[in-house]
């Protein structure tokens, strides 16, 4: 059994994280922290975890975290990387849900979250936990920067088309939609039902903090910078990202849409949690509620010199703690599938 601790256990990523995780026939859940909540049971803040979780919440000062085997951070940024130097010290593998480590460039992480990288050393020594792309590394890591929301449905999305080279890599265009969880659990008047219910609206059009993000990791991949425009809305619904991806052709012009077609099928053909759907599908978020899926389909509009690549995930699971436990199970020589086997919820 895997000795788990939990840093941040009262968001909505920190709840996901309880459901999956106490349903995994390998997970032994040891500490989940609180400062503010220490002491009060977890299934008295959350009662649909009533009879799987008996754990209460401990103050993370007094919480000896070093005896865990692993340990998930599902704080706010700038959190773990304060903690994750003494953890990886005592042996523990840490999995941090949040932005802490994801971006390797340390001036380019600062000037996007506004204060300064407390653990710049371990940049280097973390993995980017993408499973489609680095699970050999991940395998092997003690340090995982698990990806953000958007960027997994945005480089999922994209991925096939830029490893094969075949389109405009100057000028990507994402253009994503989220549900309002994922901007975690806090009182801003933003995200008040009477705010963000019967509404929609972009936000961040200058510059949102996955734009690095995204940019690297497809940077990675093409062996080369990219152009990319990333403009994310809200939408009026709890959970779920829609991501509707536009690239130009300028390799297999010549072909129709089933070259295309295969290439994502090809691509995705051995990753259990990526659904390339039949041409001339268009996923719903709703297909992939409370599910560890990242379901896609390609189109090539009046056949013409774009595509566009709908990539739908629930921010919460793949998106989130189901993609963390995902990184577990590779990290620990687990099935990829372990734990991961929930159907999506509909309606």
């Amino acid at each position: 059994m895997i000795k788990i601790g939990i840093v941040g256990g009262t968001g909505y990523t920190g709840v996901e994280l309880l459901r999956i995780l106490a349903q995994h026939p390998q997970a032994q859940l040891v500490a989940i922290t609180s400062r503010k909540q220490a002491g009060m049971a977890v299934a008295d803040m959350f009662p649909s975890l009533r009879g799987s979780v008996s754990l209460a919440y401990s103050d993370p000062a007094s919480t000896d975290l070093g005896r865990c085997d692993a340990v998930f951070f599902a704080t706010p940024n700038a959190v773990a990387m304060a903690q994750a130097a003494a953890l990886l010290d005592s042996g523990a593998r840490v999995i941090d849900l949040s932005a802490d480590f994801r971006i390797r460039d340390v001036a380019e992480w600062e000037q996007w979250y506004g204060t300064r990288h407390a653990a710049p050393g371990l940049i280097a020594q973390a993995v980017y936990g993408l499973p489609e792309v680095n699970r050999a590394c991940i395998r092997t890591a003690r340090l995982v920067a698990n990806p953000g929301c958007y960027p997994t449905a945005v480089q999922l999305g994209l991925l096939p088309l830029v490893e094969a080279g075949v389109v405009d890599l100057d000028h990507l265009i994402a253009d994503a939609k989220s549900g309002v969880s994922g901007a975690g659990r806090k009182a801003e008047t933003d995200f008040l039902f009477s705010e963000a219910s019967d509404n929609f609206k972009a936000y961040s059009v200058n510059g949102h903090r996955h734009w690095p993000e995204i940019r690297q990791g497809l940077g990675d991949l093409a062996g080369r910078p990219v152009g990319l425009t990333f403009v994310p809305h809200l939408v009026p619904m709890i959970r779920g990202i829609h991501a509707t991806l536009y690239a130009r052709i300028t390799h297999g012009a010549g072909s129709d849409a089933s070259f295309f077609q295969k290439l994502y099928q090809d691509r995705y053909a051995a990753e259990p949690f990526v659904d390339v759907l039949p041409a001339g599908s268009h996923p719903d978020t709703r297909s992939v509620r409370a599910a560890n899926l990242c379901r896609i389909a390609v189109h090539r509009p009046q056949g013409g010199d774009t595509l566009v690549v709908l990539s739908v995930i629930d921010n919460l699971v793949k998106g989130a703690a189901g993609q963390a436990v995902q990184n577990m199970n590779i990290m620990f020589g687990l099935p990829e599938t372990l734990g991961l086997a929930q159907l999506p919820v509909v309606p």
